[in-house]
């Protein structure tokens, strides 16, 4: 199969940048057709999305996607669910595990730890939740450090920057330097459903359209499981 060019290029967020290096060389092997992805903070994604840049893809966190879909910036009915990814825990290499067995021993961690690390995506949203439904916001409002958009948290634990870092478990399960302690408990578990969309921009474009599906329909295909699980993520 080819495409106009033989290449599509989109934009996803960091944390499925690991995944889809591996399954872009794949799809390519297989179909002669390169697929670009340019893995950048999620905030960033979608703010280059809105301003029309000239993309074939979007790979975001479900929400975001649904967000561009309502703004009329991604095809209403492209969207598809294609990777899960669990939130998880980590420390310094070295350091002290506590235990997060339990919602209670968890909560009792983060209130431990002298310093915690969250991103700006679907992992920090949900755990800034977390700590106001424990109450314990404010107590540790000061200890939060969040990385720039587009640096992984387990950079900042590994530096001894941050004592706990949460992020989701495909950004942190190849980094040097940490020890990943596990997902969050079953209590208080979080999973992030990624997806894939279509931009309004090439919806004219009947041939580049049905390229971008094949792709998507690759990427969601039982074919790929094993891939996705390699990288700490769960297949739909």
């Amino acid at each position: 199969m080819q495409t106009p060019n033989s290449v599509l290029r989109g934009i996803s967020s960091m944390a499925t940048r690991a995944i889809l290096a591996d399954l872009t060389q794949v799809y390519q092997a297989e179909t002669g057709v390169a697929v670009q992805i340019e893995s950048v903070g999620g905030v960033d994604a979608v703010k280059r999305v809105q301003a029309g840049e000239a993309l074939d893809v979007v790979l975001l966190a479900s929400d975001a996607i649904e967000r561009l879909i309502v703004s009329g910036h991604v095809l209403a009915d492209s969207r598809h669910d294609w990777v899960r990814s669990p939130v998880a825990l980590a420390v310094r290499a070295g350091a002290a595990h506590p235990d997060i067995a339990s919602e209670a021993a968890l909560k009792a961690a983060v209130l431990a730890a002298p310093s915690l690390g969250f991103s700006t995506g679907p992992s920090g949203t949900y755990l800034n939740q977390l700590l106001l439904r424990w109450g314990i916001a404010e107590q540790v409002k000061s200890r939060i450090v969040v990385p720039p958009p587009g640096t992984p948290v387990g950079s900042l634990v590994a530096q001894g920057e941050v004592a706990l870092g949460f992020q989701q478990l495909s950004e942190l399960i190849a980094l040097p330097g940490i020890e990943v302690l596990g997902t969050l408990p079953p209590e208080v578990a979080y999973i992030t459903t990624f997806s894939a969309g279509i931009p309004q921009a090439i919806g004219h474009d009947e041939a580049r359209v049905k390229a971008v599906q094949a792709f998507l329909k690759f990427l969601a295909s039982a074919d790929v499981e094993d891939v996705k699980r390699g990288q700490g993520m769960d297949w739909l």
